[in-house]
């Protein structure tokens, strides 16, 4: 069973849909709606590794960027304690 929420903050961004200091926040296996910035698929694909290693309580500790480069969009993966 995933314990961990896992919240991704926006620390920088070029890209329309976020601004810094927008969150996404996981609870488990889903987002949890009324806590977060929609999330872009595109995002999604580069983060998905993060936030699953995250809720089995590994957490990178580094920023994660989006793949977009045009509209370069830099995440930082927290847990929620």
């Amino acid at each position: 069973m995933d314990v961990n929420k896992i919240k991704l903050v926006v620390i920088q961004s070029q890209c329309d849909l976020y601004k810094p200091s927008d969150e996404i926040v996981f609870d488990g296996p889903v987002i949890d709606k009324e806590a977060s910035a929609p999330l872009c698929m595109t995002a999604l694909q580069a983060l998905y590794p993060y936030v699953f290693a995250g809720r089995q309580g590994a957490v990178w500790e580094s920023p994660v960027q989006c793949p977009d480069c045009d509209e370069k969009v830099i995440f930082q993966v927290t847990k929620i304690e």
